[in-house]
């Protein structure tokens, strides 16, 4: 009671809308404040007939407990959904358009077992992904690895790299390439938002030999870049997959032979780590260990 009374009337800085919020009187706000005061040894509040200020003491208190207490409001939270089984909303999204087939079979296999859980699907863009996982309107992401910053699942997807280029770009007609070929041409670059690991796995600042990668002009979305790519102003490392999803009569694309696949997966805040959030990724686990079927 006392510091759910002190964080509101720090937040409040009024002792009649405190009492409100927690619904008791303005006495026992006052009580309470006087008795944690008397614990701490100093003033908290500084209180005229007019208005109530943090003190120095009070601010420094106040900005200690808030993310402890925020801490423990998610302890609880996560407790009570364990308690409670997986009720209310999920919501999630995805990057790209080869993750939504995945996707949707997740979301399927999820409502089979939770069925009294909503599941809300959205699409993404490069400039909005991570925002929307930090401002809570996504729960969970497939997107591509690595997503730094944000808690990441078990790989669900991978694909081979294939270089974007223009369709009369010199390399179009190559069988393959090499990623050291990057060294040769301007990159193509991702929004400026995208994850600092992300961009160092797509476009390199230089090859596995150490030539440096020159830097081409940035997209703010896939379907931007591509066109970058398809003006002669860069090529791109993307994976095979935009063959079938992104097919463009004035975009080539070419194997890279000698690099890493793509993978892609799970991604959420770590803050966020509900038991609706952990069935998901458990179903879209499952989904991926399917067999293929011929």
């Amino acid at each position: 009671m006392e510091i759910e009374t002190f964080l509101t009337l720090a937040e409040e800085l009024h002792f009649g809308r405190t009492a409100e919020r927690l619904r008791v009187t303005t006495g026992r706000v006052s009580q309470v404040v006087k008795r944690l005061e008397r614990r701490i040894g100093g003033a908290l509040f500084e209180r005229t007939s007019r208005t109530v200020r943090l003190t120095a003491i009070g601010r420094q208190l106040a900005d200690d407990l808030r993310p402890l207490v925020a801490a423990m409001d998610e302890a609880l939270s996560r407790a009570v959904d364990a308690g409670r089984g997986v009720t209310g909303e999920l919501r999630v999204a995805f990057l790209g358009e080869w993750t939504a087939p995945t996707l949707l079979e997740a979301v399927g296999v999820f409502g089979e077992r939770h069925p009294d859980c909503r599941v809300d699907v959205r699409e993404v863009q490069l400039a909005d992904s991570r925002a929307s996982l930090l401002d809570g309107s996504v729960d969970v992401l497939i997107a591509s690895y690595p997503f730094d910053g944000m808690a990441c699942g078990p790989v669900l997807l991978t694909e081979n790299r294939v270089l974007a280029v223009a369709a009369g770009h010199p390399l179009a007609d190559e069988e393959s390439v090499s990623v050291e070929v990057l060294a040769e041409h301007p990159v193509v670059q991702y929004p400026e938002v995208t994850s600092a690991a992300f961009k160092q796995d797509r476009t390199p600042d230089r090859t596995p030999s150490g030539r440096p990668v020159p830097k081409g002009p940035a997209g703010r979305s896939f379907s931007e870049m591509l066109t970058l790519v398809a003006m002669g102003r860069g090529v791109l490392p993307v994976g095979e997959h935009s063959r079938q999803y992104y097919p463009r009569p004035d975009v080539s694309y070419v194997p890279i032979h000698d690099a890493p696949p793509i993978e892609r997966g799970p991604v959420w805040l770590e803050g966020n780590t509900t038991e609706r959030v952990r069935a998901f990724v458990r179903a879209a686990a499952d989904v991926a260990r399917r067999p293929l079927i011929a």
